[in-house]
């Protein structure tokens, strides 16, 4: 036995040379994980500290519970489609009224509500362009109502 011993010295260097590589990555890969998480997390809004304390504990078991549970989008992400809903939604309230009876959408244009028939502006007695109620001139020919 002493033959196979003295065979294995020259290579058991190498060998723990590659075990110490292998420890290193793993602990740098652990630590890259778990900084990856955090900033995932927290980019998110799902409690970056509370994930990369979690995958820091549990490694990967907890990386894969935070990819199973994590949001889908980022909080920047959902912030700029709510913004642009409210722009819409801004934009076809300018562009369309609502009647003020039954809230049915009804053009600038129209005399009376299409689904409530409740009277929405007059016809001016010249021109015969829609008017509000409350007006006393009509701003496109002039004439008193």
């Amino acid at each position: 036995m002493p033959e196979l011993s003295q065979l294995l010295d020259p290579i058991r260097s190498e060998i723990d040379l590659i075990r110490q590589l292998c420890t290193l990555f793993f602990i740098v890969f652990h630590f890259a994980l778990t900084f990856w998480t955090y900033r995932d997390a927290d980019r998110r809004g799902a409690m970056g500290w509370f994930w990369g304390l979690t995958v820091f504990v549990f490694d990967i078991a907890g990386w894969a519970i935070y990819m199973v549970v994590r949001p889908p989008e980022y909080k920047a992400d959902a912030r700029e489609r709510d913004l642009e809903i409210r722009a819409k939604e801004v934009a076809l309230a300018r562009d369309l009224e609502t009647c003020p009876a039954c809230y049915k959408p009804v053009e600038k244009e129209f005399l009376i509500c299409p689904y409530c028939m409740k009277k929405l502006r007059k016809p001016c007695i010249e021109c015969g362009n829609a008017l509000k109620l409350s007006w006393g001139v009509c701003p496109y020919c002039k004439t008193k109502q």
